[in-house]
């Protein structure tokens, strides 16, 4: 170990307590933290805002550069940084701070697992109405704008939090909205970090407003060979009176029947009267308390799977879903299509040789764009990800790009947090 890495390490030690050598790169293999110059030389394990806020402050002294670790489940979402000195691990800060269950709110450290914050709200009967994994971590859920199938009626990340605790760069503290004393240069800081992805700064607590538990559910599916038919299914559920908290598509293979599913929430009568009027409303469905077996959760990429998201105006499904077709065709790649067609976004899945699928991708953002809608690559293969780079890059066009470099040169002069992640070449 060189010279100033072993102060480093040992100004790392005294910041927290709890830094490693030895598990730095298995904790950043296959991920974007790996980088490319060798990977991180520690991993450190704040437990606390205090000691995260002196970490940073030791990595910001010795121009470290930083990558955050929350569940590990979206790391290969996004640009892979180009460098990385250390991991900071927010596991063992997972603690459930403050439970105000008579206001429906929960203030969280970032490192907990959604699974035990929702065990413990469930015996309060209330719930964070988003859908994901439980091994999921509340602040990646944040910086990675995490949301399932209900994000129809319930929104995402950004529209249920209402308070957040961040450390800059630079080791500074901010917090903002809930039970605050401090804002930072006007910002919404919770808007500004939910998708995020680390580029920004290490969040170290979020506060989010709560939902009572339905105390019952029902799904009312359909399948449908016409295109036109599934979409006007989709518009009806979506835009119904009979509040629909989810309304899902799937087609699995191009050209097949689309399955079309509804999700319905609230007291036992109420949901049955509801689901009987949905079941006729949609035509032929099926009305089940449990989720048909193709129901998605949050979206995630399997092994070597490119996951390409897709958003658009509701109104435009059908359109939308002709040109992911036509587009698939022409460039003789396989997709299959999930995802909340209700709230206006689809996930593609696709497993192909880069060139093609560069292609389908370049081509369809045309398609799509006098659709105002919009394709970007969450996650692929490096092949895949090198075919991109001439074609628009991973997320393609980006609305508002010189505000977000100025807002990123802010929070992070130095570039240092997941460098190269954030679409400067753009």
């Amino acid at each position: 170990m060189s010279e100033d890495l072993d102060i480093a390490r040992k100004d790392l030690l005294a910041a927290c307590g709890e830094v490693s050598e030895a598990g730095a790169a298995e904790t950043a293999a296959g991920t974007d933290l790996a980088g490319e110059a060798g990977g991180p030389a520690f991993v450190a394990m704040p437990g606390s805002t205090v000691e995260a806020a002196a970490v940073m402050r030791v990595a910001a002294d010795h121009d470290l550069a930083v990558g955050v670790r929350g569940g590990g489940s979206r790391l290969d979402w996004g640009i892979p940084a180009s460098r990385c000195d250390v991991v900071i691990d927010t596991s063992r800060m997972s603690a459930v701070v403050e439970h105000a269950a008579g206001d429906l709110v929960a203030r969280l450290q970032a490192g907990a697992r959604m699974g035990d914050v929702a065990a413990v709200l469930a015996r309060a009967g209330q719930e964070i109405a988003l859908d994901v994994p439980g091994d999921a971590s509340v602040g990646g859920v944040v910086a990675s704008g995490l949301a399932g199938p209900r994000r129809l009626r319930y929104g995402t990340p950004r529209d249920l939090l209402i308070g957040i605790t961040i450390v800059r760069a630079d080791g500074t503290v901010a917090k903002s909205g809930g039970k605050v004393v401090k804002n930072v240069a006007g910002y919404d800081l919770g808007k500004l970090f939910a998708g995020s992805a680390g580029t920004l700064g290490l969040i170290t607590e979020a506060t989010f407003r709560l939902h009572p538990l339905p105390s019952a559910r029902a799904y009312v599916t359909a399948e449908y060979v016409a295109v036109a038919v599934a979409c006007d299914a989709v518009a009806a559920a979506s835009n119904s009176p009979l509040v629909s908290s989810a309304v899902e598509l799937t087609r699995p293979e191009p050209g097949g029947p689309i399955r079309v599913g509804v999700l319905l929430e609230g007291s036992p009568d109420g949901v049955q009267a509801r689901s009987m009027r949905m079941a006729d409303l949609l035509g032929k469905a099926d009305v089940a308390a449990d989720p048909p077996a193709w129901w998605p959760g949050a979206p995630r990429a399997g092994a070597g799977e490119t996951l390409i998201r897709v958003s658009f105006w509701v109104s435009a499904l059908p359109r939308v879903l002709d040109a992911i077709e036509a587009t698939a065709a022409t460039a003789g790649v396989s997709t299959a299509i999930e995802g909340s067609a209700g709230a206006g976004v689809l996930y593609l899945r696709a497993d192909a040789a880069s060139p093609a699928l560069a292609e389908f991708v370049a081509v369809l953002r045309g398609a799509v764009a006098g659709e105002r809608g919009a394709v970007a690559v969450l996650a692929a293969p490096a092949a895949v990800r090198d075919a991109l780079a001439d074609r628009g890059g991973m997320s393609g066009p980006v609305p508002g790009l010189a505000l977000m470099r100025a807002v990123k040169d802010q929070f992070d002069p130095g570039h240092r947090l997941a460098p190269g992640r954030f679409p400067e070449t753009l």
